[in-house]
């Protein structure tokens, strides 16, 4: 709460050309505790599965329920706030989630637990393309740098899933998450700061569309174009989605079974996959800045294959080191497709924000079902086994457009 008290009374305006990084930073800090109130619920995976007895199948469909959830409503909500902007949603929406977190704590059945579900992935399914729209007004000229503080937030609270797992979950039980219901009340005081200042850029930018004469309609054969574009990033969602929630919910069994491990030394594996994961995020935006978004996206998945193949083969030492590379790579252009996409449809900002992040909850989700109905029917192994097969599909990204060419069509 410093960062917004030291500016709480001269709300900071970007001006063009300008980003504004104490914004950027406050949006990243609420999206660390948003994706940490989601991040509790995969790190209660294995306390669940043995207090409560719940299936892999089962698992999978908690995961479904937060994730689809989020999902289906993520462009929902993000298309109808490209028409009517909404500030004061993003502390509505941790809201929800801290509700959520707190009936999690104390549900006493399967289904009680698939409610409170739905409360967090509501909340999420608000946040997230309010919170991109946040990242953009304030990015200036460095939409990658801006969008990647924005989304390494996230990513650092996803990663902090094995540390709540190992330290406050394994010894307080259900009823420890409780205590996240502080985290999404923290979330709320900040977000009440990011909405005054989204209103009031709001009504900035507005006085300056007024001022500045509409574009010309983009021409049916870039539309097209633009549309086979966003089916190739999304089905590139798809591969890196699915794989990145094979190793985060269900490696941990993995590392139990194979290398004989106890839940907290397991959750040691998935956090590191993650923080790096978080770092590699962070960096993504910078490099797509200099090296081009489409580059980003290509290398992310194509050079984690060979390091995917390997991972079922590594013993419990070298499984470390490749956790780490992986996560470093693969998620290198977690926040790069959603710029990627924005500028496909420029205008869209939430819509494509909606559709990215919200796709990879989805696909997430999906896949997360479908893996535990794999584990439960063929085991572990094989289930890796073929999951690491998944990123070969990056070569797809041969097919984009280059950032060039996005930038000629956006002039024309």
């Amino acid at each position: 709460m410093a960062i917004a008290a030291r500016t709480k009374d001269k709300p900071q305006h970007s001006v063009t050309g300008s980003t504004v990084y104490p914004i950027l930073l406050i949006i990243g800090i609420c999206h660390m505790l948003n994706d940490t109130l989601q991040a509790v619920i995969p790190a209660m995976f294995p306390i669940l599965e043995r207090s409560m007895g719940l299936t892999f199948t089962q698992l999978g469909l908690i995961a479904f329920t937060l994730n689809m959830v989020s999902s289906v409503m993520q462009p929902a909500i993000g298309w109808y706030t490209d028409k009517r902007p909404m500030p004061y949603a993003l502390p509505i929406a941790l809201f929800s989630s801290a509700v959520g977190i707190f009936g999690l704590a104390f549900a006493p059945s399967f289904a009680t637990i698939l409610l409170c579900v739905v409360f967090i992935g509501l909340g999420s399914a608000i946040f997230h393309p309010e919170g991109s729209r946040v990242a953009n007004m304030a990015a200036g000229p460095r939409r990658g740098l801006a969008q990647s503080i924005y989304q390494v937030g996230g990513n650092t609270g996803q990663a902090f899933a094995p540390l709540i797992a190992a330290l406050m979950l394994v010894p307080l039980g259900q009823t420890g998450v409780a205590w996240f219901t502080i985290v999404g009340m923290i979330a709320v005081g900040f977000l009440l700061y990011i909405s005054r200042w989204y209103a009031g850029r709001l009504q900035t930018m507005r006085a300056q569309a007024k001022k500045t004469p509409a574009k010309a309609a983009r021409s049916d054969i870039h539309r097209k174009s633009a549309l086979i574009a966003l089916g190739i990033i999304v089905f590139l969602i798809f591969a890196r989605s699915w794989y990145g929630n094979a190793i985060s919910n269900f490696y941990a069994f993995y590392a139990i079974e194979q290398y004989g491990l106890t839940i907290k030394e397991s959750q040691t594996y998935i956090f590191l996959f993650l923080i790096l994961g978080a770092i590699g995020t962070f960096l993504g935006g910078p490099l797509a800045d200099r090296f081009g978004k489409k580059n980003v996206i290509l290398v992310s998945l194509l050079a984690s294959f060979p390091l995917a193949l390997l991972l079922p083969f590594a013993g419990p030492v070298f499984a470390y080191v490749l956790l780490g590379l992986i996560g470093l790579i693969l998620t290198s252009s977690f926040s790069v497709t959603v710029v990627y996409a924005q500028e496909l449809f420029p205008g869209k900002i939430g819509t494509m924000s909606g559709l990215t992040v919200g796709l990879a909850f989805g696909m997430g989700a999906i896949g997360s079902v479908a893996l535990g109905s794999f584990i439960d029917a063929f085991g572990l192994t094989p289930t890796m086994l073929g999951v690491a097969f998944l990123p070969i599909l990056g070569i797809l990204a041969f097919l984009l457009p280059s950032d060039q060419t996005i930038s000629k069509w956006n002039e024309s």
